[in-house]
């Protein structure tokens, strides 16, 4: 916490404040981004300023749009997270990355402002609950999480076995769905089935135990290729 600044509008504050405290929270991260600094600044989270500001234009008797927010609420939500950016040289060279939170409603990506932040940002993450319950740790959902950036970010040995990985699990979460209707399963199910649980054990980290990439490569490469295919799941990871 000793770089940190915490900017904080907890529910028992008016919804005025709520809506300012992601707009205060910004101008710290300009401030040290103008000094050429970098800076991270995370929102936590956004939905929250949202229903501050439709409560607000409520009250105000403005016109409600879809779910009742305003019609102005996407440039709400724009106008902040494009305030991140990266400094040229002449500028000081500092950056601020913004890292914005929203909460779902029953897992409903599709909802309005979850839409609205997704086609702002450069990707997403998607936290999903019923994969935290069964210990997948971090519970990230690999089919609705999307990264523009994508294997640009990566390294060659990474970007070269991350592709057939995502299409694994991908293949993997839609023949699971079906195979608890059935006991009857062909070998190419079966094989989906017994490459896709060992990958997901794989997939979990404990907290506080980073892997050093050059590892994450070799156990993705050895689980992708088949060489865990004959380890007992329980014995993966």
């Amino acid at each position: 916490m000793k770089y940190s600044v915490v900017v904080a509008a907890t529910a028992s504050e008016a919804a005025p404040l709520q809506y300012l405290a992601p707009f205060s929270g910004c101008a710290v991260g300009e401030y040290f981004r103008d000094n050429g600094k970098h800076a991270l600044i995370v929102f936590d989270d956004l939905s929250k300023q949202a229903v501050a500001y439709r409560q607000m234009s409520l009250l105000l008797r403005r016109p409600p749009g879809r779910e009742a927010y305003p019609g102005d609420v996407f440039y709400l939500h724009s106008r902040l997270l494009e305030r991140s950016a990266k400094m040229n040289r002449k500028l000081g060279g500092g950056s601020m990355t913004a890292l914005p939170i929203i909460e779902t409603q029953g897992g409903d990506v599709s909802a309005y402002i979850p839409t609205n932040v997704i086609s702002i940002t450069d990707g997403q993450i998607f936290l999903e609950a019923e994969l935290f319950f069964k210990g997948i740790r971090p519970a990230i959902n690999v089919g609705l999480s999307v990264s523009r950036v994508g294997s640009h970010a990566q390294t060659k040995s990474m970007k070269k076995i991350a592709g057939s990985m995502k299409l694994y699990l991908a293949q993997y979460r839609e023949v699971a769905a079906f195979a608890q209707f059935g006991s009857d399963l062909d070998a190419s199910t079966q094989f989906l089935l017994n490459r896709g649980a060992r990958l997901t054990e794989l997939l979990k980290q404990p907290q506080y135990k980073p892997l050093p990439v050059e590892h994450q490569v070799a156990i993705v490469f050895a689980g992708v290729n088949g060489f865990l295919d004959k380890i007992p799941v329980n014995r993966v990871g």
